[in-house]
C-alpha cells in the first residue's frame, strides 16, 4: 500500500535522526547512560511516527524540504514519547505492554522512566529550536510556541486529566468524550500539521486548513484507536485488548456502539480530505491516503 510506504519512509527519516543526531546530541551534553537508556529504549523502540509524519507533510505540500524542519518534526515524537510513558505508569493507565514489549517502568523502574519522560519533554523544545536559521526564526518560534500550547495544559496534559476524571464516571456524554479526546490525542496531531504550514510560512487561510486536517484526522484516529481496543488483535497492536473497558474508561464504542463510531471516524476521516482537496503532489496524496489509512489500520 503506498500511503503504508510513505509513512515508513517518513519513519525512517525519523527514526535516523532520533537515533544518531539526537543520540549524540544526549552523550555530547553529559546525559547519564542511565537515563538515556530508558529514554532511547521508548523512543527507538518502534511506532508509526505519525506526528513527525504530518509536520513533515505540510512542510512539504507548501513547498519546504522536509529536511529543513526534520529537527521540529522529530522533536514531536520526543513530545508524543513522554506522554506513552507517563501514561503507562501505574499511577495512571497502568499498562504493563507497549508496542509489544514492556513498558518503559516495567523495563527500567518507575523513577527512572519518569526521569526518562521528563527529559524526553524538555529536550523536544530544545531540538525543536535548532531547525533555525534553515528556518527563519520568526516562524520557528510560532511554531514552537504552538506545540508547547498542544503539549500543555489546555492541551495534551489537559486532555489526560479529563480522561482520569472521566474514568469510572457516570453521565459522561460522548460530547465530553470527543472535547477530551481532542486534548489528549488531537492537540499533539493538530499542532503537527500546523507547525509544518507555519514553517512553510504559509498564509494564515493555509494554516486554518492545516488545522482542520488535524483535528479532524486526530479525531479519527483516536475512534480507530477506540475500536481497535475492542476488536483489535493484541499481537498486532502491542498492547492488551479490552483495557479500556477493563479500567471503566468512557470510550466512542462504550457510549456509541461499535457501527456508529466507525461512521463517526470515517466521517472526520472525509473532513480531512476536504481539508487538502485543492493540493497535487505527493504530500497531498499523503495526506488525503493517510485519512483513510488510520480508520482502517490493524495497528
Amino acid at each position: 500500500m503506498w500511503v503504508k510506504d510513505r509513512l515508513a519512509a517518513y519513519a525512517a527519516l525519523t527514526a535516523d535522526y532520533l537515533r544518531d543526531r539526537f543520540g549524540r546530541r544526549l552523550r555530547e551534553a553529559g546525559t547519564p547512560e542511565t537515563l538515556i537508556a530508558p529514554m532511547e529504549y521508548s523512543l527507538l523502540g518502534g511506532g508509526k511516527r505519525l506526528r513527525p509524519a504530518l509536520c513533515l507533510a505540510f512542510a512539504e505540500l507548501h513547498g519546504l524540504p522536509p529536511g529543513k524542519v526534520l529537527p521540529f518534526a522529530a522533536a514531536f515524537e520526543l513530545i508524543h514519547t513522554y506522554s506513552l510513558i507517563h501514561d503507562d505508569l501505574p499511577a495512571m493507565d497502568d499498562d504493563d505492554l507497549r508496542r509489544g514489549r514492556p513498558s518503559c517502568h516495567k523495563a527500567y523502574g518507575e523513577a527512572q522512566a519518569i526521569l526518562a519522560g521528563d527529559a524526553l519533554l524538555t529536550e523536544a523544545f530544545g531540538v525543536m529550536a535548532e531547525t533555525a536559521p534553515a528556518v527563519p526564526e520568526k516562524a520557528v518560534l510560532t511554531a514552537l510556541a504552538e506545540a508547547a500550547f498542544a503539549a500543555g495544559s489546555a492541551g495534551m496534559v489537559g486532555g489526560q486529566m479529563l480522561d482520569m476524571d472521566y474514568t469510572g464516571a457516570s453521565g459522561v456524554s460522548l460530547a465530553q468524550v470527543a472535547a477530551m479526546q481532542a486534548k489528549k490525542t488531537g492537540a499533539l496531531i493538530r499542532a503537527a500539521c500546523v507547525c509544518g504550514a507555519i514553517l512553510a510560512e504559509c498564509a494564515p487561510q493555509d494554516v486554518d486548513r492545516a488545522a482542520l486536517y488535524g483535528q479532524s484526522l486526530g479525531a479519527a484516529f483516536q475512534i480507530a484507536d477506540d475500536i481497535l481496543d475492542v476488536v483489535g488483535d493484541e499481537t498486532a497492536i502491542g498492547k492488551p485488548v479490552g483495557s479500556d473497558q477493563a479500567m471503566g474508561k468512557n470510550t466512542f464504542p462504550s457510549l456509541a456502539g461499535l457501527p456508529q463510531s466507525r461512521e463517526m471516524a470515517l466521517a472526520e476521516a472525509d473532513t480531512a480530505v476536504r481539508a487538502v482537496a485543492d493540493h497535487d503532489g505527493e504530500a497531498a496524496r499523503f495526506l488525503r491516503e493517510l485519512a483513510r489509512y488510520v480508520v482502517d489500520r490493524v495497528s
